[in-house]
This record gives C-alpha cells, structure tokens and sequence, in this order.
C-alpha cells in the first residue's frame, strides 16, 4: 500500500468553513444590531486571513487573532467595539457551524477500513471538537491535534514533529497531509517531508516554491490519488 497514514486539514476540507463564516457573520452582527454588507465582509475577510498568515508565520499569537480581528475591523468603520467581546460572541457562532463539504463525511468513512486517520487543524481547539463533534466526523479518526494544544502550528517542523510523535508506528513515506491551504497545509507538509495532496476546488496556480505533490479540485478524487 502507498500510504497508511493520511492527515487531513479541517477547514475548507471536510468542513464547509465559508459557509459557517458567513452564518456566524449574520449572526453575529443581528446581534449587534448592524448591518452585514458585502464590503464589510470583504473587509473582514481581508484583516482575518492577514492575521491567520501572521499566525501561521509566528509573527503573532491566536489570542491576538481572535481579540483584535473585529476591532480593526470596526476601527476602518470609525466605529468603536469591544473586540474581544465580539470575538468570543463570533467564536460561539462559528461553533455552531458543522456544514459538511460535499460528500466529505462518506469519503472519510470509505477511507477509514484501510487507513490511519488523523486531524491537523490550526484552528480554535472548543470551536474544533464541537463542529468534528456535531458533524458525527470525530469517531473516524484516531487522534486531533488542534494547534492550540499542541503549542506550535502548522507549517512549523515542530507542530509536525510533535504529530509525529504521537503517531504509532509512523512513516514519512507513508503519510500524505490532505488539504487547501498551500501556506500551512502544503507547505508544513513539504517541510516535514511527507507528501502532499492539495484540495484546489478554484484551480489556482501555486508558485513555484510551494509545490504540492498531488492536486485534487474535489475531495472524491482522492481515491485517484490512493489508488
């Protein structure tokens, strides 16, 4: 067999995360009685990924990420918020986000008879578990690593090297990390040198340094891959 172990990104890869953003958005901003346009969401988009990019780099820290997103947000709108506060209240929205992508939930349990399984997140580790948890997704996989609770993120060699660790009987020639993002996903996995399978549904170009070693548009072909 080619792999044994296959490590899978949540966001944007078994879960639906744009969908569950965009919920927890209107949600979030009812609450507060303002008013959710495209331009704002567009902008907080901007400022969230910018600061998840920091994170991922190890220029700043989550607690950073999730207490100032929304007010730099608010502060582009001349408005004053307390950030911290929306941030917990938007973290307890997005918690009750599980929306499946696709047929992800099948695709894991064909997989799970004849693989190791694992998640690696960067993700908020409370926000994690209940969305795996509510999405019936958690039982297929023998351990989480959540990066809150492993110290170190994706793609830092030391978050992988902990992965690793805790895996028994681990291989690197048979173990492939599976997911979107080409910054923490693929790179970490290129980093930790182990094998990469990029899910790239918009079919964008990745440069040169950050080379995946398979690309899927769909998660279903995956079996492509394995096969």
């Amino acid at each position: 067999m080619k792999f044994k172990t296959l490590l899978f990104d949540v966001d944007d890869t078994l879960l639906d995360f744009q969908l569950t953003e965009k919920k927890a958005l209107q949600a979030l901003f009812e609450e507060e009685a303002l008013t959710l346009t495209d331009e704002i969401e567009a902008m907080y988009k901007k400022i969230n990924h910018q600061l998840w990019r920091e994170f991922e780099q190890g220029k700043t820290d989550k607690k950073t990420v999730t207490d100032t997103r929304f007010s730099l947000l608010f502060s582009q709108l001349n408005k004053k918020v307390d950030g911290k506060k929306m941030g917990e209240q938007y973290r307890y929205h997005l918690s009750q986000g599980h929306d499946l992508l696709g047929n992800s939930k099948e695709i894991i349990e064909q997989l799970k008879p004849d693989y190791d399984l694992y998640i690696v997140t960067n993700g908020v580790a409370k926000t994690q578990y209940q969305r795996l948890n509510d999405s019936n997704m958690t039982s297929f996989f023998n351990d989480i690593f959540v990066s809150e609770e492993v110290g170190y993120q994706k793609p830092m060699k030391e978050y992988f090297d902990y992965v690793f660790e805790r895996i028994p009987n681990f291989e690197h020639e048979k173990t492939m990390i599976i997911g979107d993002s080409l910054a923490s996903d693929i790179q970490g996995g290129n980093q930790a040198k182990i094998q990469t399978l990029w899910l790239n549904p918009s079919k964008q170009s990745a440069p040169s340094e950050i080379q995946p070693t398979y690309e899927i548009s769909r998660l279903d072909e995956i079996f492509n891959v394995l096969e």
